[in-house]
């Protein structure tokens, strides 16, 4: 997840709750994407995933906003604020029946390849078939995996996002990474590009 200083961030929220639209538009151009990734995998909806967005948008301009930038970074709290959303609507039975195909918007640069649309089908069935193996696996691995491989985010803000110590992030981890190697081995997809999860945080 590449997003600027903490502090730069932190002074963008002082300035947005002040006001200032510039720096509200800001902190939305940091965080929109991650966050409604990070919706649309756990929910398998985007029109979840759009309204986790606004809602923890509007979070920011409320009077009784609970960050603390001595718990945690601005960041942090916005994917903790998610997930609560994200599982209040899974509560509510509003999840979608099966994985949504990609919505707009949602960016897949760099899948073609030029001048050879076979290579090209076969990395987009390969993405697919991750998409839907990470979607597929128990709520509890599908988190770690959006948060740390996907999002790219540490251990420790992990930690408190889904509010549970560093080794269970850990394990969790190293669990639904096993899972999904699992998974797609025994659908004999096509692998994953070289590079594992990582590299496809923007795509999937």
């Amino acid at each position: 997840m590449a997003l600027d200083s903490q502090e730069s961030h932190d002074e963008l929220l002082v300035r947005s709750r002040a006001g200032d639209e510039d720096a509200f538009l800001a902190l939305y151009r940091s965080y929109q994407a991650p966050i409604f990734r990070f919706a649309l995998h756990m929910s398998g909806s985007a029109a979840v995933a759009e309204d986790v967005v606004q809602e923890v948008f509007l979070t920011l301009m409320r009077e009784d906003l609970g960050y603390r930038p001595t718990r945690g970074t601005l960041g942090g709290y916005l994917f903790g604020v998610a997930r609560k959303l994200v599982l209040r609507y899974l509560e509510r039975g509003r999840r979608s029946v099966a994985l949504e195909p990609d919505p707009e918007g949602v960016p897949i640069a760099g899948l073609a390849v030029d001048a050879d649309p076979l290579a090209d089908l076969t990395l987009r069935e390969g993405l697919e078939a991750l998409r839907r193996a990470v979607w597929a696996l128990p709520r509890r691995y599908r988190e770690v995996v959006v948060l740390c491989d996907l999002e790219e985010m540490d251990y420790s803000e992990a930690a408190i996002v889904l509010g549970c110590p560093i080794g269970t992030v850990r394990s969790r981890l190293h669990r639904a990474r096993a899972l999904l190697h699992e998974k797609l081995t025994l659908e004999r997809s096509p692998r994953p590009p070289v590079g594992a999860l990582k590299p496809l945080r923007n795509l999937i």
